[in-house]
């Protein structure tokens, strides 16, 4: 998934936005929620995470969640906050917000959670879903699969199948590649964007061939799928 983490600079902030980048997510953290909001409304995210630990910000979490709710409707809003009561999740709720977890804060409960949520998105239209029902990712492996087969992937070619899987048959330039890929880092070298391309097409060749890689010049590249084939 592609997250936007809008933190409070905490220590568990740190630990959380490592682990959900090491759980194959495609992450964008920023520090302030005048910030999170703003990139809310430029670019499409899969899900907004907002965390605030101490008890002091909970009104100013609270606040932002309309307007972040506003900015992306498809987007899943998730309010993570420290020792809180049942009052102070029933307010974060009733912001808006589709779920709220105080702490202690468990990285396997909000994975399952996103993928319900996501679930559910999907069911009601909202949301992206791979056109090609027989081939999907999965993100705990760190797989693509097709019917029966599997092709094993490396963080990196994950995240760029699963940036070029968001509209298939539709080019996708290479700055947004490094953008969804490489997302911790401000100077990835734009040939190591060929690198993942080259070893996904070999891979692709021998062991899934309905799947394919195209470059499209001055444009980036675009991935085909067996039922997008003429």
């Amino acid at each position: 998934m592609r997250i936007l983490f809008i933190s409070d600079g905490q220590s568990e902030a740190d630990w959380l936005a490592h682990a959900l980048r090491e759980s194959a997510h495609s992450l964008q953290r920023v520090d302030d929620i005048r910030d999170g909001i703003f990139l809310a409304g430029q670019e499409r995210f899969d899900a907004v995470i907002v965390i605030a630990t101490v008890s002091s910000t909970y009104a100013r979490l609270t606040a932002a969640i309309d307007p972040l709710s506003r900015t992306d409707r498809s987007a899943i809003l998730i309010a993570l906050l420290g020792e809180a009561t049942a009052r102070d999740r029933a307010r974060v709720l009733r912001a808006g917000a589709d779920a709220c977890l105080s702490q202690p804060h468990s990285l396997l409960e909000l994975n399952e959670r996103m993928r319900a949520l996501r679930r559910l998105r999907v069911a009601h239209g909202c949301g992206d879903e791979t056109p090609a029902s027989s081939i999907r990712l999965d993100a705990a492996t760190r797989e693509i699969v097709a019917d029966d087969r599997r092709v094993a992937m490396t963080p990196r070619e994950f995240l760029a199948i699963e940036c070029l899987l968001r509209e298939p048959g539709t080019p996708v330039s290479r700055e947004r590649l490094i953008c969804y890929a490489w997302p911790d880092s401000s100077d990835t070298d734009p040939a190591s964007v060929n690198t993942i391309v080259s070893r996904l097409r070999r891979k692709f060749a021998r062991d899934l061939p309905q799947v394919r890689i195209d470059t499209v010049s001055c444009l980036g590249y675009r991935i085909v799928l067996a039922s997008n084939n003429p």
